[in-house]
């Protein structure tokens, strides 16, 4: 990984170290898990759901991407998608709705950067 890429990818707020870490330093796997998060569905799952006002559906897809986020050291996509789960188990729906353009950020964010365009 050149110094660009993972300059890129830090400025996402991505912890390329503690991924790397993680992945026992092989950055073809990190790279690999990275174009797999590409490919996730779950970003996708939790806006329909909060459009469909489907809370078990939006609490799983938030919690999924949560783990998924965590695993790849996405720091500001993980903890505000902590606080999210935590606002729907505490059933404050309106709460973790309120957090979708920050996490909406925070994940296009990190999708530019895996992309190489950020």
């Amino acid at each position: 990984m050149d110094a660009l890429r993972k300059q890129q990818l830090i400025d996402a707020n991505i912890n390329v170290d503690a991924a790397l870490e993680r992945f026992m330093g092989n950055e073809g796997l990190l790279e690999k898990f990275l174009n797999k998060f590409l490919a996730d569905e779950n970003y996708k799952k939790l806006t329909e759901a909060i459009a469909a006002n489907d809370k078990e559906a939006a609490l799983t897809a938030s919690h999924t991407l949560k783990g998924v986020s965590g695993n790849l050291s996405m720091t500001n996509l993980f903890n505000l998608l902590t606080c999210q789960v935590g606002a729907f188990r505490s059933d404050d729906w309106q709460g973790a709705v309120d957090m979708m353009p920050d996490i909406t950020k925070a994940y296009d964010d990190i999708i530019k950067a895996i992309n190489g365009n950020s």
